[in-house]
């Protein structure tokens, strides 16, 4: 009986493969790798590393890839990555403790995964998706799939890194996701998590005046509870920032602010957009503007990392905001806070 295998789909992913897969398999029973049509080595590297390579047609359904996969699975739990992903820690979520086996399997939950994407900007972005599925759980969606089950999403140890978002890795993918978003919206035009993806490609293509509408529909459309809300929240006040509309998101913060008030990532926002007022409106900066930009990263630092939220960024609790607030202080002539705060800064980027 196999208690926990790695399941994977992949195309044309020789650069990061066997990244993926070294980082798995001391921590799984059995490697499946489902091939969609590469053209380069992925298929050699994924067998030389020890996985069990099937092939499949590709139908521009990734949830129907997914399926293909999980059938060649004949374990008590899968354990899904992608290629361009790794595992980083954590790892007690996958220990025959948290994932029993045999008559001892619950199945009572899937497993959500801290995944933390790497961009070329610097930042680290953390997203919570599910990753541990217990046998018989399957796919839906045609892009940004999601399991289809009444089992529980239980927030687990285990962290995976993404690099999928550097620019070379969306070069690659330029015009494949758009355009699948584009066919599932057509079958499901209500469903706001779709919107929320297809507003979040354009922005993090610099496509800024594209991401506004999907991102407003996604941001009407989705449940104050939803897990994902805070994402959809922070991507739309980029949005419109970004956009030059700054009312608008000035009247989002608004709408907002009773929601996050735990939250870094939004005060960094706040910070951002004030910062962005300021610019445009001069006159108003030194006695209305700075003040809350000054206020809204000290609050930052109040609050701290709150590595739990989805779409939070690595740092906005703690050393980015101590960093921008010795950039502020040293602008204005206060040496002194500028030097405290630059030397918080190092602290915290070094306790990272």
């Amino acid at each position: 009986m196999v208690r926990l295998a790695l399941v994977m789909i992949a195309r044309n992913e020789a650069r990061a493969i066997a990244r993926a897969l070294d980082s798995a398999r001391p921590h799984v029973d059995r490697m499946i790798v489902l091939d969609t049509g590469s053209t380069d080595d992925t298929v050699a590297i994924a067998e030389r590393c020890g996985a069990r390579v099937h092939t499949f047609v590709w139908r521009d359904d990734f949830a129907a890839a997914r399926n293909a996969a999980l059938d060649h699975a004949d374990a008590d739990w899968n354990l899904v990555l992608d290629a361009d992903e790794w595992l980083e820690g954590g790892f007690e979520a996958l220990l025959p403790a948290a994932l029993p086996t045999g008559r001892k399997a619950p199945a009572a939950f899937i497993g959500c995964a801290r995944l933390r994407n790497e961009g070329d900007a610097g930042t680290v972005a953390r997203r919570f998706l599910p990753r541990i599925l217990p046998r018989g759980v399957r796919y839906a969606g045609r892009i940004h799939e999601q399991p289809v089950s009444p089992l529980p999403l239980v927030p687990g140890a285990l962290r995976i890194g993404h690099d999928g978002y550097a620019e070379a890795q969306l070069a690659a993918k330029q015009g494949r996701n758009l355009a699948l978003l584009q066919v599932a919206l057509a079958e499901a035009p209500e469903d706001c998590y779709l919107w929320y993806q297809l507003g979040r490609e354009h922005l993090v293509r610099g496509e800024v005046e594209a991401a506004v509408e999907p991102l407003q529909r996604a941001y009407r459309l989705t449940a104050p509870d939803a897990a994902y809300r805070h994402a959809v929240v922070l991507s739309n006040i980029r949005a419109l920032k970004e956009a030059g509309r700054l009312h608008d998101a000035l009247a989002l913060v608004d709408a907002e602010q009773a929601a996050w008030s735990t939250s870094p990532d939004f005060y960094f926002a706040v910070a951002d957009l004030y910062l962005e007022w300021a610019s445009r409106a001069p006159e108003l900066a030194i006695d209305e503007l700075l003040p809350v930009v000054e206020g809204a990263w000290l609050r930052c630092l109040e609050i701290g990392e709150q590595p739990l939220l989805d779409g939070s960024v690595v740092g906005c609790g703690s050393y980015l905001a101590a960093g921008n607030l010795a950039m502020f202080y040293e602008r204005l002539g206060i040496v002194d806070e500028a030097e405290r705060y630059a030397a918080l800064e190092r602290e915290l980027l070094a306790a990272a």
